[in-house]
């Protein structure tokens, strides 16, 4: 069993300190790589999400507004009973005026919250710019 070890040790003993720093090199190297794999993994996998997500929201869109359109038109309608009809519509379009001034405001506010970077990768960078910089501890 010693004499493995020996065989090892022998081995060791000749790399030199340009080999060792050479293999430190390709290996951080290859970590870069794959970190910047990952990234483009984890981008690749939340834009799939999001565009599925997008599209349902659009079908919904679309659907709500087929009926906000139709429920318009009855409000116009019942309105024209009471009020003349130009009257009427004038209402329902000021009304619905003032729900997408609230709806756009809170949009645009929510939409400022939005961060596209991927922390982990970035974080992981950042563990691996440590270290290089100090690799001994």
């Amino acid at each position: 069993m010693t004499a493995p070890q020996r065989h090892d040790a022998d081995e060791v003993s000749e790399t030199s300190i340009g080999d060792l720093i050479g293999n430190i090199s390709n290996d951080l190297s290859t970590l870069f790589r794959q970190e910047v794999e990952l990234a483009k993994v984890e981008l690749k996998q939340e834009a799939a999400k999001a565009g599925k997500a997008g599209g349902m929201l659009g079908g919904a869109a679309f659907a709500g507004y087929l009926a906000v359109v139709l429920l318009s038109f009855a409000v116009v309608f019942a309105l024209s009973e009471v009020i003349p009809p130009g009257w009427a519509a004038l209402i329902v379009a000021v009304l619905w005026a003032a729900v997408g001034a609230v709806l756009y405001m809170n949009g645009r506010k929510q939409l400022k919250t939005v961060d596209p970077v991927p922390h982990r990768t970035v974080d992981t960078l950042k563990e691996d710019a440590q270290w290089l910089r100090n690799p001994t501890g």
